[in-house]
């Protein structure tokens, strides 16, 4: 009779995430205001994720600060001249102090 756990695996031994790939769920929901957000983009700009990289970006630096992935320079992942806070919010500020 086997002590392991299921499919012979070992109960005992706590997982670790994985460097790349596949991402563990957000059980803890710590990355949700950054999922919705992004999504949100998504829908209101029939899908053209390019008016919402800056979003896609600041969701992944959420995940990798909560440890749902491995810590990678964000050049790596294509991002090397994206903003991080969105282009139309800079645009209302400048409007407004002139």
């Amino acid at each position: 009779m086997s002590t392991g756990g299921a499919f012979g695996g070992n109960r005992g031994l706590r997982p670790i995430p994985p460097e790349k790939g596949i991402f563990p769920l957000d059980h803890l929901h710590e990355c949700d205001a950054e999922k919705k957000e992004y999504l949100g983009c998504l829908k209101s700009s029939s899908n053209k994720s390019e008016q919402c990289r800056h979003l896609s970006k600041k969701y992944l630096q959420c995940r990798m600060a909560k440890n749902l992935m491995a810590k990678q320079d964000m050049s790596e992942l294509g991002f090397s001249g994206v903003k991080e806070l969105d282009s139309t919010e800079d645009k209302n500020k400048e409007s407004i102090e002139h």
